[in-house]
């Protein structure tokens, strides 16, 4: 009989690399190549599912130049249809006499301030043009994008005045002619500077940044 045992014998085990055999414990060791390549590729993913929100740059900035263009198309045809119709005229009265059409030339800042630094004035609208075409590349907000295009839009067309209306280069006074009561004259282009620069100041205490991301002080 223990002949016969010796001759039919147990079953053969696999042997491990160590001689010994592979027991339940070993189970996760031999997965471990794929549980990481899994983990690799859940993380890659993840990575990609962060990134998604900043996508659409290209958009943004379109986004933002067409605001400017229209803010500054509706400007500078405004200004040139009170150069042409209302200047050296009469003011005309919108609202009785709560809000009038008023045509001036206005050779200092928005609303008729600092008219002895109009030279200053025009190198501060060129660089905040330069400072917001630069800060587009980094453009992921569509709000930014339509407050920087208002800043852009008004920023271009005040600027269009100093530079090619009289008396000169760089000392063009600006066409104003929206005269509310009691209060300082200005035009579009102002408008468009106050309103993109209040919504800036609106996305700034929601902690929105113009890349996309949000912040909480």
């Amino acid at each position: 009989m223990a002949e016969a045992e010796r001759i039919i014998g147990t079953p053969d085990t696999p042997d491990t690399p160590d001689g010994g055999e592979r027991t339940a414990a070993d189970g996760p060791a031999a997965g471990s190549g794929a549980s990481a390549s899994g983990d690799a590729g859940a993380s890659r993913a993840g990575d990609r599912g962060a990134a998604a929100p900043r996508t659409g740059r290209g958009r943004r900035i379109a986004v933002l130049f067409a605001v400017a263009a229209f803010a500054y198309a509706l400007d500078l045809v405004s200004k040139m249809l009170v150069v042409s119709r209302l200047e050296g005229r009469a003011p005309i009265q919108v609202v009785g006499d709560l809000l009038e059409l008023h045509a001036i030339r206005n050779p200092g800042a928005a609303f008729g301030f600092g008219a002895a630094f109009t030279v200053i004035f025009t190198l501060i609208a060129a660089a905040v043009i330069v400072v917001i075409i630069r800060l587009a590349r980094k453009l992921y907000s569509f709000p930014w994008a339509v407050a920087l295009g208002l800043l852009l839009g008004g920023a271009l067309g005040n600027l269009t005045d100093r530079i090619f209306r009289a008396p000169g280069v760089f000392e063009g006074e600006v066409v104003d002619f929206i005269a509310p009561k009691g209060f300082a004259v200005f035009n579009l282009a102002d408008s468009a500077i106050v309103c993109g620069g209040i919504l800036i100041v609106l996305l700034s205490f929601r902690g929105l940044d113009p890349d996309g991301t949000v912040h909480k002080d």
